[in-house]
């Protein structure tokens, strides 16, 4: 399990130089657009930006709550299999 998890940091790692490349693509994408006078196609891409942000995070919270639930309910099934009537 530790060597795929360092073959998969190593790999990660590897492919960060394209990601930089993209926040280059962008950043002067927008520069020249922000100096033609043309402000609302950034605003556009930090909306966009904070939409991608927020999408990993509602994820992680949706199945934080459906495994929270989904414990309490397999718990709650125990204790009543267990408690005598």
């Amino acid at each position: 399990m530790k060597r795929i998890a360092v073959i998969v940091c190593i790999l990660l790692m590897g492919s960060a130089e394209h990601v930089f490349a993209q926040c280059a693509m962008c950043r002067s994408t927008l520069e020249n657009n922000y100096s033609n006078g043309d402000p609302g196609i950034a605003a556009g891409i930090n909306t966009g930006i904070l939409y991608l942000l927020s999408m990993p995070y509602l994820a992680v919270m949706i199945i934080g709550y459906m495994w929270y639930k989904s414990s309490k309910n397999a718990s709650k099934k125990l204790s009543d299999s267990v408690s005598p009537r």
